[in-house]
Order: C-alpha cells, then structure tokens, then sequence
C-alpha cells in the first residue's frame, strides 16, 4: 500500500513521526509540558527503533527542526545515513523553541531559510525531500513565508513542499506561490476538524500527513467502542484507528510515532488491515 508523495516519491502509506524520540521529562514536570525538549537518554534504544522501522518497510521519516532544538534531526542522520534510496526524510521549520513549554511561530523569510540550512547540515543531505512549514506566523504574510520556501526548492535545497495546521483558504493562497505537495493537520478518529482539508488534499492528490493518528484515552480504552469493533477484527485499537485514516483517503499518509519495538510492528501491521465499508461507517459514528 503505497502513494506518491509530490508525483515522484513513492512511499509506503504507513510512516513514522520520530517527535517521540525524546528524554522523559525530569522530575516534577509533567510529559505535556516538556515535550520533546532533549534527545533522549537511551540513545541506542531510539537508533534501534529508527533502524527498525526502515528494515521493516517504513520510508517516509517525519520530524522538526524544532524537536530537541535539532537533535532529532541528528538523531535520524546517526542512524539511517547514508540514506537507502527509497528512503524520503520529511522535516519542518518555522516553530521556535524559547523554553520547553513554548513553541513559537516564527515566518521571518530569513529565518526559515537559516532553519533550512542548519536542517540540511544536521540531516546530512544537500536537499531535503519534504520541507514543511511547522506553523503559519500570523504577523508574517503567507506569501512570504511560503516564498521563503519556494526560494529554497528554486535553489535545489528542497524537493517538494508541505504545509502544516492550515485551512483550504490557506492551501489555495500557498498554491498560488508554489506546488504544495503535503499537508500536515492534528487528525484522527476522534479529532476531525480537518474533514474539509483532508477531502481538498485528495482531490489535489496531495499527501495529508495527520499528526497524533491515533485517538488516546477513553476512545480506545477498554470497553470503548473502537475497542469492541477492534476486537472483532482481531486488531488492536491503535490498528483499527490507523486503518480507519488510510481508508479514509487514499492520500492519508499516517506517521505514528514509538520507541517501542513492539508498538512499531503493530503500527506497520495496520496497512495489511482493509476495513469494509460498513466497518469503516460504524468506526466513524461510533466516537
């Protein structure tokens, strides 16, 4: 199960989000309020599940200039370079880290295109196959920060461009500067607001990368209703979910994100489940 992300890189439907990649936060401070702050301690362990993913399939690697302010980019390098050939590395700027509680957007054209620069040295690549805008900088004009981008892919340093946490309205403004070849939108099962820009990203056949795919808490919890239908498939709660996204569009390009080695290949294994339409119905009325 595979698509073409920006009409000439094929990738498995199924990648991996590495913002998990990180140190657990010190004590006293709660997970949500340091996220991804620093590279993590076992840094065996995250190469292992990198190296993992790509042996057994995964090649669309999603991360951020932002994550551990670059280490997760170093991280990857470190365990994948040199890159296979059918390997896509996907990374974001425009997203800056103050402290670890903030993040920041930042659409200073200058600044996305240094973020650029410092993406390409730590990654260890002369282009970079999916650079993303992390987040739209309300007191910078799409136009130019869009154009910071365009900038880059005229100059050979990007392959294609994506977009994340933005409207239709927005797609079609940046479109107008540039093809844009993926979106990245929160999306799930539970957590559909996207609906319009999913259904625009299909009739583009353009990839929708959704970000935290799959629904946590009493969604999938015992005795849920995700996890009954689970149960009837003989799949796991975070399987169905995953399949529910693919079925959903064919553009859907879902990255969880592990350091689990177990949790990977059940992640992987969710391409292999094809939902029924009646499935797929009652799954999408059931939360």
């Amino acid at each position: 199960m595979s698509f073409t992300l920006g009409g000439d890189l094929p990738v498995n439907r199924i990648g991996y989000g590495a913002m998990r990649l990180s140190a657990v936060p010190e004590p006293g401070i709660e997970s949500a309020e340091w996220p991804v702050w620093r590279a993590p301690d076992d840094r065996a362990a995250a190469i292992a599940v990198l190296r993992k993913a790509v042996e057994s399939g995964v090649n669309l690697i999603d991360t951020a200039d932002s994550y551990a302010l670059g280490e997760n980019e170093v991280l990857i390098a470190e365990a994948l370079w040199p890159y296979r050939d059918d390997v896509v590395i996907a990374t974001k700027v425009g997203s800056a880290r103050p402290s670890p509680t903030e993040w920041v957007p930042v659409g200073n054209p200058a600044y996305l295109r240094q973020q650029a620069e410092l993406s390409l040295r730590r990654l260890r690549v002369d282009r970079i196959d999916l650079l993303q805008l992390h987040r739209v900088d309300p007191g910078v004009p799409l136009a130019d920060q869009v154009g910071a981008l365009h900038q880059l892919r005229s100059e050979g340093k990007v392959r294609h461009i994506g977009l994340s946490e933005v409207s239709v309205d927005q797609l079609r403004e940046a479109e107008r500067i540039t093809p844009i070849a993926s979106v990245q939108n929160l999306y799930n099962l539970a957590n559909r607001g996207s609906d319009e820009v999913v259904d625009y990203a299909a009739e583009r056949e353009m990839a929708f990368i959704p970000f935290f795919p799959v629904a946590g808490g009493a969604h999938t919890g015992p005795g849920s209703p995700i996890a009954a239908l689970a149960q009837e498939i003989g799949a796991t709660p975070a399987q169905t979910a995953l399949a529910w996204l693919l079925h959903r569009s064919p553009t859907m390009l879902p990255i969880p994100g592990t350091t689990s080695l177990g949790h990977l290949a059940e992640n992987i294994a969710a391409a292999e489940l094809a939902l029924t339409d009646v499935l797929f119905e009652q799954l999408s009325s059931s939360v």
